[in-house]
């Protein structure tokens, strides 16, 4: 019998390399896609676990690389897609150039929306199928000094709900994953590293955070937050006004002067 295919973006690094691991061992073949060259490095470890994996570059802001990871999966059923690949930005946005803000939004809304339509409508078609979302808790706040990027992640958390409502009783369940801040490269990519979420230690392992979106996804459940203490968070989020949750998140990413 055929192994199950896994699609997962932003797969180079970070919770989406630690995401096609565990796929990987659970016997998937993986079509795996990132912006840059070390998503090769990342499918040569992966076929050590004895799956067929086959890397994809290609930039996930447009419709282009989109269209350029479907056809690697040259019309074979897709079982599990994990929309992962994911830009952030930090520092005030009167200081960001349209070109980085606009990238932002065309890699976490624009592209990822395409994406999620043009599989979850062939999943439709197959009767079957899982989507995992990498949202974050980072929606549920406004985030002064990431506010494009939050605001991006605000939209896919409540996309997502709206897409596994959408898909109930089609075969096809949507999950998404809410993570906090996770020790993986996003604060360095994202210009953050000088400020006080950036430079701190008690960030979560991202093989905690793919371990528990993986078993999520798995259960079928609407959401998992990820950690003891972004559950508390989240749960907080949920309570405090937003212009608190604003001023909180400026304590957190405001770079220092």
């Amino acid at each position: 019998m055929a192994n199950g295919l896994a699609v997962i973006t932003g797969a180079s690094t970070g919770i989406g390399r630690e995401l096609a691991r565990i796929a990987a061992r659970e016997g998937y073949d993986l079509v795996l896609v990132a912006d840059e060259p070390q998503i090769d490095v990342a499918a040569g470890e992966l076929r050590s676990e004895g799956v067929a994996v086959e890397a994809v570059e290609a930039d996930l802001a447009t419709f282009e690389g989109n269209d350029r990871l479907l056809a690697a999966v040259a019309g074979r059923p897709i079982d599990i897609l994990i929309a992962n690949a994911g830009r952030g930005l930090g520092h005030a946005f009167v200081d960001q150039s349209p070109d980085e803000w606009r990238r932002v939004i065309d890699t976490n809304v624009t592209g990822t929306t395409y994406l999620l339509q043009k599989v979850a409508k062939t999943m439709v078609g197959q009767g079957a199928g899982r989507i995992l979302i990498v949202g974050s808790i980072a929606g549920l706040i406004p985030g002064a000094y990431q506010a494009v990027y939050n605001g991006t992640k605000a939209y896919l958390d409540s996309f997502a709900y709206a897409l596994r409502e959408e898909l109930n009783d089609t075969g096809v369940v949507v999950t998404v994953l809410m993570p906090g801040p996770t020790d993986t490269q996003f604060f360095a990519r994202a210009n953050m590293l000088d400020t006080p979420v950036g430079q701190d230690d008690s960030k979560e392992d991202p093989v905690k955070t793919a371990e528990n979106g993986w078993k999520a996804m798995m259960d079928g459940s609407a959401h998992i937050v990820s950690g003891a203490k972004n559950k508390i968070q989240a749960a907080l989020s949920h309570l405090t006004p937003d212009t608190m949750l604003a001023k909180q998140h400026t304590k957190m990413a405001k770079p220092d002067a």
